[in-house]
């Protein structure tokens, strides 16, 4: 309990910052979402002459963007960016700080296991993905309300896209911490899950603009829960859920199994 209320505390400040950067995310996409229904335009039109290309970088797909919901669904991508940014290198700084901060044998001479101290810091970890989860819902349900000036009823949708944010945040976690196990330098785990997060995000892009590789969104996490099917198709498909949760499971397995055996520099 005494590892879990540490790092609770570690990690304060760096949730804080990332909890105002979400909120103010969320506040001014829909502050020019407000200012284009206004102006009387129609953001469709604007949208429509681009290339391809760029849509699909941008993340404009098939969704009616002059709806708030539309509109949300293009705000979600970048929402989720944040929010699996943050896990990422959550789940590989929390399991790497004691070999970078040269404190590893400060804390493994105590009477605990590996495994504890491991179980701690991802319960860590897991909460504070969970309060930025949070954060977001709130924001995005309050201040939709604000500007939803057509009354559509979306909170049942955006309840939905937070849960498919949920599940890929903890995917993202497990990968970071197995990551920072597995590595010889796990200091370089966090940029390192980074990288794999950006990565299969730009393989999302492509496959939006190469139907040929469509069969490939089953190793990009970013197909799986797609906001223009979380609010306007399928919903949550139980294959992406049950990958999801396969993958996590061995992730986590790997970074307990690996960071038992590893020698650590103290």
């Amino acid at each position: 309990m005494n590892i879990f209320l540490k790092e609770l505390k570690s990690y304060r400040k760096s949730l804080t910052f990332w909890s105002i950067g979400v909120f103010l995310m969320v506040a001014s996409g829909m502050a020019k979402y407000a200012a284009y229904s206004s102006s009387g335009q129609s953001i469709n039109d604007l949208i429509a002459d681009l290339p391809r290309s760029l849509k699909a970088v941008m993340g404009f797909g098939v969704v009616d963007l002059s709806k708030i919901s539309g509109y949300y669904s293009l705000l979600y991508i970048y929402l989720l960016l944040m929010a699996t940014i943050h896990a990422a290198m959550l789940g590989a700084s929390i399991i790497a700080k004691e070999e970078r901060d040269k404190t590893a044998e400060f804390l493994f001479v105590r009477p605990v296991s590996r495994n504890t101290i491991v179980a701690a810091k991802l319960l860590a970890a897991f909460t504070n993905i969970a309060i930025f989860n949070l954060v977001t819902l709130v924001s995005a349900i309050t201040l939709i309300e604000k500007y939803n000036s057509a009354g559509e009823a979306v909170n049942g949708e955006i309840v939905l896209t937070q849960v498919g944010m949920f599940i890929l945040q903890v995917l993202f976690l497990a990968i970071g911490s197995a990551l920072a196990a597995v590595k010889k330098k796990p200091k370089t785990a966090p940029s390192l899950a980074t990288g794999i997060l950006l990565l299969t995000y730009m393989l999302s892009i492509a496959i939006d603009l190469n139907e040929n590789i469509e069969w490939l969104k089953y190793i990009t996490p970013f197909k799986y829960f797609e906001a223009k099917n979380l609010m306007l198709g399928s919903g949550l498909e139980p294959i992406f859920i049950t990958l999801s949760v396969i993958l996590t499971a061995l992730l986590l397995v790997a970074t307990f199994i690996f960071y038992k055996k590893r020698d650590l520099n103290s």
